[in-house]
């Protein structure tokens, strides 16, 4: 059951699960949501008006936020979002819940090594030494992005490029265990597809 309800939770994203804790605060426009998380993650997370609203719609369809009021005024109306009751339970148990960090094992670039050893083995080193390149690049930008913040102000921000820096190195020391153990991998029988029976399935009696 917990894990069922941990999983619904992740599904439903974290654009809207960041709503469903702003609102939970006090009731606010989606001009103010959207400002108020950039605002909250130091500008490094960015979303657009669509993002905001497509997201408090599905929300609204799922019981989880009202329209509490329509301001009119000079400009466009200014619709007041509310959380519900089952709202702020839901965001209690996002609180409450772990965030997975299983997302290595659907990595974009593990699948173009695996692919590449499989239809061009001898392309595998190149492909190491692009990701490689591309890796240092990001790990040099994050070191001045953090080096520009003032930990008295940014502590919060500087907390975040650290784990991103240090991913990044986790990243890099890993590449230099596969190109390690590129000619062990190369030498292993390639995968092959399980087998499957030919034909229409019998129909059960």
């Amino acid at each position: 059951m917990i894990e069922t309800t941990i999983r619904v939770r992740n599904e439903r994203g974290s654009v809207q699960n960041a709503i469903l804790a702003l609102l939970a605060q006090r009731p606010r426009h989606g001009y103010e949501l959207r400002d108020l998380f950039e605002a909250a993650l130091g500008g490094h997370w960015e979303l657009n008006s669509g993002q905001i609203y497509s997201s408090l719609e599905r929300l609204a369809r799922d019981g989880l936020v009202v329209e509490e009021s329509i301001e009119k005024g000079g400009g466009p109306d200014k619709r007041l979002w509310a959380v519900t009751k089952q709202g702020e339970q839901e965001s209690e148990g996002w609180f409450n819940s772990p965030v997975p960090r299983d997302y290595r094992l659907r990595d974009e670039f593990y699948l173009k090594l695996m692919l590449v050893l499989l239809t061009q083995p001898t392309r595998a080193r190149s492909i190491l030494m692009v990701q490689r390149r591309e890796l240092y690049s990001e790990l040099h930008d994050l070191t001045a992005r953090r080096n520009q913040l003032d930990p008295k102000q940014k502590l919060a921000h500087i907390l975040l490029l650290d784990s991103a820096l240090m991913h990044t190195e986790a990243e890099l020391r890993w590449l230099e265990m596969v190109e390690i153990r590129l000619d062990d991998i190369r030498g292993q029988p390639p995968p092959v597809p399980p087998s499957r029976p030919r034909g229409r399935p019998r129909k059960a009696r």
